[in-house]
């Protein structure tokens, strides 16, 4: 019976994850905001609480945080890691900057204390990539001159989570300062190994796991993603790390088979997530914090449109796609919950995950906006700021000219 009711939950969930998906893709908006807003409506609190299929959903959402991560590190090669690394770094930390210190000020404000600000911090800080390159996508900005601007800013916050989860994870456990300093030490160490072995010996890597049958591919490289990220996780470095580095490490045509089978896969498992982090919020813990989430986004909406707009006019972008870039950068998504997601876990503070939910419905229904809009608006406000100047009387012809006495 118990299985009877699993099915019939898990399997109605999938339905309606399904349907909410083809409705955010006929008005071309993101589905995160509707699987988050789904989650909350069968969670604690909600119309229809679940029962008998929430450890199952508990068991594929983490399943889909390893997939999200292992995809973004199939995304990248280790040479344009550190391509972006040298090239790109002051941007990045203008970025972390700018966008990391509003939500540490507004936990601390709060009185939720350090561990809560670092969590909070890293909400605010990390755009979201699934989000920003369908909207480039979408608006054809994928040529654009200021296109690899935004996406070095996104390299950049995705190399920062390799340092920055092992830190979280470690803070939220409740490890003290010798035993978080190993946890770094070992999570930089891995991410270093993986790019040295990724840059030497990164073809014969892929060599072994490659695979002309898409079924050994897919069984070699996801029993791979999900093996490393259990061992990371037993080392307390974090599974999300463990699955990006091996992302990492694959290249050339078993990182592009990889993509196209396991796409589906972490379509599925990454709205899965959503949902799960939104059963575990209640509905009527979020008005409270509302009105701070607001405020929070409104500050680094516009942090980020200056972040973009410092980093393109860094790379000799002119003005218009400084603005673009600053409008695209807006967005947070995924990886915003994955981190409120780590302190929601672990009971650091009962009115995080509700103030991260309306933070990223927030801002990932106005980040597709700010993308469209920003340039546009900017131009506007350019024009009108402009002294008005009077036009210059005609020039006289030279039939119309004096003749000289």
């Amino acid at each position: 019976m118990h299985s009877a009711v699993l099915l019939i939950e898990f399997g109605s969930i999938i339905l309606g994850l399904g349907l909410l998906g083809r409705f955010a893709a006929r008005f071309q908006l993101s589905p995160i905001p509707l699987y988050l807003l789904a989650g909350l409506a069968f969670g604690e609190g909600g119309l229809l609480p679940l029962g008998a299929s929430e450890e199952f959903i508990a068991t594929g959402a983490e399943i889909g945080v390893i997939l999200l991560l292992l995809m973004l590190g199939l995304e990248y090669t280790a040479s344009d890691l550190v391509s972006n690394l040298k090239t790109h770094y002051p941007s990045g930390l203008v970025d972390c900057a700018l966008n990391a210190l509003p939500g540490a000020a507004v936990a601390l404000l709060l009185g939720w204390g350090p561990v809560a600000a670092v969590v909070l911090a890293g909400v605010t800080w990390i755009s979201s990539s699934g989000v920003i390159a369908k909207v480039l996508g979408d608006l054809g900005r994928v040529g654009n001159r200021e296109t690899p601007v935004i996406l070095s800013v996104l390299v950049l916050e995705d190399l920062a989570m390799a340092v920055y989860l092992p830190i979280v994870t470690a803070l939220v456990a409740g490890a003290g300062l010798m035993a978080g300093s190993v946890t770094l030490a070992i999570a930089l160490g891995a991410a270093g190994l993986v790019l040295f072995l990724a840059l030497r010996y990164g073809r014969l890597i892929s060599r072994f796991v490659s695979s002309d049958d898409p079924e050994k591919l897919l069984l070699v490289v996801l029993g791979l993603t999900i093996l490393v990220a259990g061992v990371a996780q037993q080392l307390q470095v974090s599974a999300a790390v463990g699955a990006f580095l091996v992302g990492i490490a694959l290249s050339g045509e078993v990182a592009e088979g990889a993509h196209t089978l396991l796409s589906p896969l972490r379509d599925l498992f990454a709205a899965v997530f959503f949902v799960f982090f939104g059963l575990h919020t209640d509905p009527s813990s979020i008005p409270p914090v509302l009105l701070p989430a607001l405020g929070l986004a409104v500050v680094t909406a516009l942090t980020k449109i200056a972040t973009g707009y410092w980093a393109a006019r860094r790379a000799g972008i002119s003005v218009k796609g400084r603005w673009r870039a600053g409008g695209a950068l807006v967005a947070r998504g995924e990886f915003s919950i994955v981190i409120a997601g780590l302190a929601v876990a672990a009971g650091i503070e009962p009115s995080l995950g509700p103030l991260a939910t309306a933070y990223v419905l927030i801002l990932v229904v106005l980040g597709p906006l700010t993308a469209r809009y920003t340039e546009p608006v900017a131009a506007r406000w350019a024009r009108r700021r402009e002294p008005h100047r009077p036009e210059p009387a005609p020039r006289a012809t030279e039939a119309e000219a004096p003749v000289a006495d």
